[in-house]
């Protein structure tokens, strides 16, 4: 591969006539990512569990010219059942018949304890959210993505899914876990269109990182509109072919 896509360039239709599904689009880089891939001629799926937060999100996509209207699916990852995902992607099949990109953003930071501190519950709600949810909103809509001709998903992973430090318990598990699910996933369909993929955003300017690292200066952070070349590398026509890789945004 050629392209580094930390510094791709796109044209202004990119991804014109996609449907794209992101969770966690209500603030940081989802909802930067949704705006982009709407500005770029998406049809982007608007996932969170706060109704009034995705409302305001889905009015600034309404309000970029020639985007196409986006939709919303309200869903608690915590809390959603195998019928709740089932209803989802009945919906989605229902209006667009088919599923192009499918961002795994959403995720939750759990605490910064040691393994040896670390609550039971909490660890289990971390790894829920953060894998097991992954896990079945991609197995629900593996039908739908396989109607598409070119279609793509992005795990979201950590340099700490990569390389373990102390205190990221939970977080840092969980990440280790997607970069395998992903990598499994990659070659269970390795013949077939699509492509599966993770990518790294690192150090970005999010309220997860500012929970993480509260003293940071967050000036000095890039902003989630800045990272965004690889997300729209990975959904676009220029990766075909690219799978099963981990990258970094930036």
């Amino acid at each position: 591969m050629t392209t580094d896509p930390r510094t791709y360039t796109y044209a202004n239709e990119a991804l014109r006539d996609r449907v794209i599904l992101i969770t966690g689009a209500s603030d940081g880089i989802g909802k930067a990512l949704a705006l982009e891939t709407a500005t770029l001629g998406a049809q982007v799926i608007l996932h969170g569990r706060n109704t009034a937060k995705l409302e305001k999100v889905y009015d600034e996509v309404d309000a970029i010219e020639g985007a196409p209207r986006p939709s919303i699916a309200v869903l608690d990852l915590a809390s959603a059942n195998a019928e709740s995902y089932t209803t989802l992607a009945n919906s989605i099949s229902d209006e667009f018949g088919r599923l192009d990109g499918l961002v795994h953003n959403a995720s939750i930071l759990g605490e910064r304890y040691s393994i040896a501190q670390y609550d039971a519950v909490l660890w289990q709600r971390v790894m829920h959210v953060n894998v097991t949810a992954a896990f079945a909103m991609t197995q629900v809509f593996l039908p739908l993505l396989l109607e598409s001709e070119d279609a793509s998903i992005i795990f979201t992973s950590s340099g700490v899914g990569r390389t373990g430090k102390a205190f990221w318990g939970a977080y840092a598990a969980s990440k280790f876990a997607i970069e395998g699910l992903s990598e499994v996933l990659a070659d269970e369909h390795r013949h077939s269109p699509l492509r599966v993929n993770c990518v790294n955003p690192g150090a970005t300017r999010t309220n997860m990182r500012l929970a993480a690292y509260p003293a940071e200066d967050r000036d000095a952070l890039k902003t989630p509109e800045e990272i965004l070349a690889t997300y729209v590398y990975l959904l676009g026509a220029d990766s075909k072919g690219v799978t099963g890789e981990s990258f970094d945004a930036q």
